[in-house]
C-alpha cells in the first residue's frame, strides 16, 4: 500500500494497481472488480482521490487560512499477470466483465471529447438539470419530461423539452483504437479478427498504429448507429480499456521475461566453442547443404546493433538478405522457416502485395467519415523480419516503396491530409528468380539480375543459388530428400523434440537481441578498413578490364553491411566486442555471396581456355563473312550453315552472344532473326 501512496504523490492524476495486490489485500473485493468492474472502478477512483487529498499538505488560501488542496480526479489503471484470452473466445458470457487480450493496433482515430456530465436546459421553464453520462462509448439517458410544477396560468412543459448545453457540460478525452489479433494466433486460413477499443483520459495518444499491446478492459456494447433499421437489441461489442501495456518495445520486455535457468543455459551455450556451427545447423534442418545461406540467415535473425549518433541520425542494425536463383533450390523453404523462427515475422509474396499493403494505407472510417492510417506488412513487422517471396515479380512502383523502409527504417506518408512517419525497423529477407526463370551462365550478371542497382545496394548479402548438376552431390541430395519423406511419418510421432529446438532457438534469438549490443574492437576496425579498400581496388580493376561496371556495386553500404555482420556474429556468442575473427568470418560470408554475385556470369577474359577462345574468334569471323552489314538471317539457319562447316553449335551461340554484347548484331522477332549492325 505504501508504494501506491508514494506513486500517487508523484503522479497526481493516475495510478497503476496490480490485480495480484488486490487479491492479497481483499479477495472478495478483487472478485467483485472482476465481475462488475463498471460499478466498482468509479468507487475505486473516488477512494484514490480521497487518499490523495489526505496525503497532500494543506495550502494557504487567499485569506491566509489553511485550506484543503483541490485534487482532481485520479484515473486507476489495472495490470495483471494472468494469461490473455483469444479474441475468438470472447462472447456474451464475458459481457461487462474484465477481460485481457493481446494484439496489434492497426488503427487509431482522432481524439474526441466525451461528455461525462451533460447539462440540460428546459425549453419552456428554463430550469437546469445535470445528468451523468455512461463512460465508454455509451450515451446519456435523457428524461422525457420536465419535473417543474406549472404555476396557475402557466402552460405546462411539453414532452422532450430538454436541450443540451454544450458549454456547461464536463468532458474527457476519448480515442478509439482497432486491435487486430497477433498473426501467430490466427488459425490457418482464417482472417484475423479485430476488436474496437476505447481509451480515455491519460491513455489517449499513447499508442501509435503498429504497436503490440496487452489490454485489460471491460467488455461492453454500444448501439452501432441510430439510423440502423431492424433489430433493436443488436449491439456492437467493444472493450473499454482500463489498463494497457506495450509488449515487445525496444526498452521494455527486458531480460526480466527469461527465467534464471534459461539465462544460465543460454550463457553456457554461448561459451561453447561450436556455438556458431550449432546455431547454423538448427536453421532449416530439413534443407540439405547451403551452409553459407544458413549462416547468413542466422546473422539476419540475430541482427547487428542499432546506433543513434549525437546529431540524431539512426544507423540501422538490421541485415537484409536476397536469395537469387534457380527454381527448386529451397528458397521459399528458408523464408517459411524464418517466418516460424523469428520472434516477429510477416510473410508476403511479391505478386500479391501492393505498395500500400507493404507500407501503410489511408482508410476512411465508415461511421465518422474521417481518414486514419492502417499499417501494412513493414509496419506490423516492426522489430522483426519481413519475408518477401517472388521479389522479382513485384511491380517496380511497389518495389520503390521498400527503399526507404530498408535504409532509413521509417515509412513516411503524405496522403489525404495525413503526413506522418511510421517506424519500420525490420530486416528484409527476399527471394527472387533471375530473368529467364533459371540462372543462365552464358549471360553476364547484369542480364541475369533484373533488379535496379538502387535496391541491390540495400541488400547486405546477395546469394546466387544455382542448381548445379554434379553426380555425387545430386545423389546425396536425392537420398536426403527421400529420407525426409520416408521418415516423415516416423518423425510426426517424435516431432516434440524438433519443435522444442525451434522454440529454444526463438527464445535464444530473443534473449540475444535484448541483452547484447556488441561494438567493434580497434583491431577489427583497422582490419575492416584495409579489406574494404582492397575490395574496391579489385572491383575498379575488374571494371577497367571488362569495360563495364559490376552488376552489384560495392559501396559504403557494403562496408556497413560487413560491420553489421561482424556484430551479429558477436551477438550469437553473447560477447560485447566484435573481434578480428568475427570480421574474418563476416568478410568470408560477404565474399561468397555479394562479391561472387558481382563477378559471376561470363567475363570474356576470365573463364575461357585459349583453344575455346580461338574457336570463338573463328566463328565470329565466319559469321561476319556470311552476313553483310544490315542483312537479316534466321538464327537457326545460320547455325545450321556453320554446323556444316564443322563448327560446334554452342561455340556459335557463344560467339553470337559476345557479338550481341558488343552491339555488333541484334535480335529481332523474339530472337528468331539476327540483324548485323554497322
Amino acid at each position: 500500500m505504501a508504494g501506491y501512496r508514494e506513486s500517487l504523490v508523484h503522479n497526481r492524476d493516475h495510478v497503476t494497481v496490480a490485480i495480484e495486490d488486490l487479491d492479497a489485500f481483499d479477495a472478495e473485493l478483487s472478485d467483485k472488480i472482476r465481475k462488475s468492474p463498471a460499478d466498482y472502478l468509479p468507487l475505486f477512483e473516488t477512494a484514490a482521490s480521497e487518499v490523495l487529498a489526505s496525503l497532500r499538505s494543506k495550502v494557504a488560501g487567499e485569506t491566509g487560512e489553511m485550506e484543503e488542496p483541490v485534487t482532481g480526479d485520479v484515473q486507476i489503471f489495472l495490470s495483471s499477470k494472468e494469461n490473455c484470452l483469444s479474441m475468438r473466445s470472447i462472447g456474451a458470457d464475458y459481457m461487462s466483465k474484465l477481460v485481457k487480450i493481446a494484439g496489434i493496433t492497426i488503427a487509431a482515430s482522432r481524439v474526441k471529447a466525451k461528455a461525462t456530465h451533460v447539462t440540460l436546459l428546459c425549453k419552456n421553464c428554463r430550469s437546469v438539470k445535470t445528468m451523468p453520462c455512461r463512460p465508454g462509448l455509451g450515451g446519456a439517458i435523457v428524461p422525457r419530461s420536465c419535473d417543474h410544477v406549472p404555476q396557475p396560468g402557466e402552460e405546462p412543459c411539453p414532452l422532450d423539452p430538454w436541450i443540451a448545453v454544450p458549454d456547461k457540460s464536463k468532458y474527457v478525452d476519448l480515442q478509439t483504437l482497432k486491435l487486430q489479433e497477433n498473426p501467430e494466433d490466427v488459425p490457418t486460413g482464417e482472417l484475423p479478427r479485430n476488436m474496437l477499443l476505447s481509451v480515455d483520459r491519460h491513455l489517449v495518444q499513447t499508442i501509435v498504429p503498429g504497436t503490440r499491446l496487452t489490454v485489460i478492459g471491460i467488455y461492453s456494447v454500444y448501439q452501432a448507429s441510430a439510423n440502423q433499421k431492424g433489430a433493436v437489441g443488436v449491439k456492437q461489442p467493444y472493450i473499454r480499456v482500463v489498463g494497457l501495456e506495450q509488449s515487445r518495445d525496444a526498452n521494455s520486455n527486458g531480460p526480466s521475461n527469461f527465467t534464471l535457468d534459461e539465462e544460465m543455459e543460454f550463457k553456457e551455450f554461448a561459451q561453447r566453442p561450436d556455438a556458431y556451427a550449432k546455431i547454423c545447423s538448427m536453421i532449416g534442418p530439413s534443407i540439405y547443404g547451403h551452409s553459407d545461406v544458413k549462416k547468413a540467415i542466422a546473422c539476419l535473425l540475430f541482427g547487428g546493433s542499432k546506433k543513434r549518433l549525437p546529431d540524431g541520425v539512426r544507423l540501422r542494425g538490421d541485415i537484409h538478405v536476397l536469395l537469387l536463383g534457380d527454381p527448386s533450390t529451397a528458397k521459399s523453404q528458408f523464408l517459411k522457416f524464418v517466418e516460424k523462427t523469428a520472434p516477429i515475422a510477416v510473410y508476403t509474396s511479391g505478386k500479391g502485395s501492393s505498395a500500400a499493403g507493404l507500407t501503410a494505407s489511408v482508410i476512411r472510417d465508415g461511421s465518422s467519415r474521417e481518414f486514419y492510417l492502417e499499417g501494412g506488412a513493414m509496419v506490423l513487422a516492426d522489430g522483426g523480419v519481413v519475408c518477401i517471396d517472388e521479389f522479382d515479380k513485384m511491380r517496380p512502383e511497389d518495389r520503390v516503396a521498400i527503399h526507404e523502409a530498408m535504409e532509413q527504417q521509417t515509412i513516411s506518408i503524405a496522403k489525404a491530409g495525413i503526413t506522418t512517419v511510421l517506424n519500420s525497423r525490420t530486416s528484409v529477407l527476399a527471394a527472387a528468380n533471375p530473368i529467364a526463370g533459371r540462372y543462365d551462365d552464358l549471360k553476364t550478371a547484369q542480364d541475369n539480375i533484373d533488379l535496379q542497382t538502387t535496391i541491390l545496394s540495400r541488400f547486405d548479402l546477395i546469394f546466387i543459388v544455382k542448381d548445379v548438376r554434379m553426380y555425387d552431390q545430386d545423389k546425396r541430395i536425392a537420398s536426403h530428400i527421400i529420407k525426409v519423406h520416408a521418415s516423415g511419418a516416423a518423425a510426426s510421432s517424435k516431432n516434440t523434440d524438433a519443435s522444442e529446438g525451434e522454440n529454444w532457438l526463438k527464445r535464444y534469438i530473443e534473449y540475444c537481441r535484448v541483452s547484447c549490443k556488441p561494438r567493434l574492437s580497434e583491431k577489427a576496425s583497422e582490419m575492416l578498413q584495409n579489406k574494404y579498400v582492397e575490395i574496391r581496388q579489385k572491383m575498379r580493376q575488374q571494371a577497367h578490364e571488362t569495360g563495364r561496371a559490376a552488376a552489384i556495386p560495392i559501396t559504403v553500404r557494403q562496408l556497413e553491411a560487413v560491420i553489421r555482420l561482424s556484430e551479429s556474429l558477436a551477438k550469437m556468442r553473447l560477447t560485447n566486442v566484435a573481434t578480428p575473427e568475427h570480421v574474418e568470418e563476416a568478410f568470408r560470408l560477404f565474399n561468397v555471396s555479394t562479391v561472387d554475385a558481382a563477378r559471376s556470369g561470363i567475363n570474356e577474359h576470365l573463364n575461357l581456355s585459349p583453344d575455346i577462345a580461338n574457336e570463338i574468334k573463328q566463328a565470329e569471323a565466319q559469321i561476319k563473312r556470311r552476313m553483310g552489314i544490315g542483312s537479316h538471317i534466321s538464327e537457326r539457319r545460320l547455325i545450321d550453315e556453320l554446323n556444316r562447316m564443322g563448327m560446334n553449335e554452342s561455340i556459335v551461340r557463344r560467339a553470337l552472344l559476345i557479338m550481341h554484347q558488343r552491339d555488333e548484331v541484334e535480335y529481332k522477332r523474339e530472337r528468331h532473326v539476327i540483324v548485323r549492325k554497322a
